[in-house]
């Protein structure tokens, strides 16, 4: 934070001394107060740097086509900082996701019908499951299949379709015409990113179309996401924040989810 303060004195006093202000300048006081304020509005960023809208304007489409951003209405925001690749997220955040785990376990009845999306969140709700269950539980993730293939009294369905290895969930149209079959009581949805007004999205496209089937396929949807997906977007959407019954977080209680309470989302 004081880092960035500095520099936008910086910045601030090149303005003022009436100096031409070049492009990668702007690009990145933009990126850095993203960063720090986990978003940017294009009236803030025109006044901060003393150049018209329609400049700011362009700059977030430059940084938008280069990856660095997501733009929204009157501005942009941040990409989810999760690495996409399964392994790599196995551990990341591994004490939030089993509190998210364990706060999730409370939604789970005998004789339910649950969607387990592929994640590593949703891995370790698996996990943790008590061996007495009685429940069929539909999933695309490999790991998920191979940790609840012993449990004994689980009826496990493992949809069809191409393995990404990166992932490690299954895709394509076998998986989504299984997933349309099937009408289930929850769907526990493990995201990349979550926004009010962007909705739920996804950094690859044939999971997204895949999440949005399986929330097509549930009475209820729960999303499992640590509190740093908050506020975040990717290219792919999923659904509209609006399709989420409820989300369980490691932080329920950051002024970051109000909107998401505001718009009638459970937030636990």
């Amino acid at each position: 934070m004081q880092l960035f303060a500095e520099y936008r004195n910086i910045f601030h006093n090149i303005a003022e001394n009436g100096k031409i202000m070049l492009k990668e300048e702007r690009l990145e006081y933009i990126l850095k107060k993203l960063q720090t304020d986990h978003k940017v509005l294009q009236t803030e960023l025109s006044t901060d740097l003393q150049v018209s809208e329609d400049t700011v304007r362009r700059d977030l489409d430059a940084l938008a086509l280069s990856g660095r951003l997501i733009k929204v209405r009157g501005g942009a925001i941040p990409h989810s900082p999760n690495p996409y690749n399964f392994n790599d997220r196995i551990v990341y955040h591994e004490a939030d996701k089993k509190q998210i785990a364990a706060k999730a376990l409370s939604f789970i009845q005998d004789g339910q019908t649950i969607i387990m999306d592929g994640g590593t969140s949703t891995l370790t709700l698996a996990k943790m499951l008590p061996p007495t269950l009685k429940a069929t539980i539909i999933t695309n993730c490999v790991p998920i299949a191979a940790q609840l293939i012993d449990h004994p009294n689980v009826e496990l369905i493992l949809t069809g379709g191409r393995v990404t290895k990166a992932s490690q969930n299954a895709g394509g149209l076998d998986t989504i015409r299984m997933l349309q079959r099937i009408k289930a009581d929850i769907c526990f949805l493990g995201v990349c990113s979550l926004h009010e007004e962007t909705g739920v999205s996804c950094v690859d496209f044939n999971d997204t179309e895949v999440k949005s089937v399986m929330v097509e396929s549930a009475y209820k949807t729960i999303v499992l996401a640590t509190s740093e997906k908050m506020g975040t977007a990717e290219p792919f959407k999923v659904c509209e924040i609006t399709n989420i019954d409820t989300i369980i977080t490691d932080k329920p209680e950051l002024p970051s989810l109000k909107p998401y309470i505001d718009l009638g989302i459970q937030v636990i």
